[in-house]
């Protein structure tokens, strides 16, 4: 499995980089020795421009609880311990 492809290489077989890319992952173009891009799949790359919803946001999100649907703590009383 090669990820690693030198410029000249990558031009020359652009169709199996991009099905590589596809199917293996990404696909690392190197130009004078030094990687220059990267090749990835179009949904890999949309998963990574997507903006992540702030923590502060998804909290506040979730439905808000009405004063009806209060929990109160049952009173319990604690355990008999021989000493």
């Amino acid at each position: 499995m090669n990820t690693t492809w030198k410029l000249q290489d990558a031009k020359a077989q652009f169709s199996k980089v991009v099905e590589d890319a596809l199917n293996k992952g990404p696909q690392y173009v190197t130009r004078h020795g030094q990687n220059a891009v990267v090749i990835i799949a179009a949904d890999e790359y949309e998963e990574l421009i997507t903006p992540k919803i702030p923590f502060n946001e998804f909290l506040m999100s979730f439905p808000k609880v009405s004063d009806q649907s209060i929990f109160e703590r049952t009173k319990d009383f604690p355990r008999n311990i021989k000493l």
